[in-house]
């Protein structure tokens, strides 16, 4: 799967406040993506900080891509548990979410999401989900 295709689930499987997000597919591989979150003024919560929710909103849908990628194609499928943690505010900055499969089988799918700011190595955000692969 290429990048391309991976935006190409974006656009046809979601929903229109997701596509909103911005979300862009900068990687994809055997068992993980890497998927921009482009920092916007709409997304920021009171204070100016990225707002929890579009973090997890954006977790949950690179999930979907990471999922299909190593799938070979989108399969239906739908979250079963999310889990995210917040350690430092986003202000300003494009956020990278890397997804990584730590176990694909042939009915679960288990990630583990590491969201980073643009330019900085520290890690802002961790998610984990569990995902029931329905086809």
């Amino acid at each position: 799967m290429t990048p391309e295709n991976a935006e190409a689930i974006l656009r046809q499987y979601f929903a229109p406040w997701i596509q909103r997000l911005g979300l862009r597919v900068e990687e994809v591989g055997e068992r993980h993506a890497v998927v921009r979150l482009p920092w916007s003024d709409d997304l920021a919560r009171e204070g100016g900080g990225l707002s929890g929710q579009a973090m997890m909103a954006a977790a949950d849908t690179a999930t979907v891509v990471a999922i299909s990628s190593a799938r070979g194609g989108f399969v239906p499928m739908t979250t079963v548990q999310q889990s995210t943690t917040f350690q430092r505010p986003v202000v300003g900055k494009d956020v990278l979410l890397d997804v990584r499969i730590t176990k694909l089988g042939r009915t679960l799918a288990f990630t583990e999401i590491t969201l980073t700011a643009e330019g900085g190595d520290e890690v802002v955000a961790r998610a984990s989900t569990v995902y029931a692969l329905l086809g």
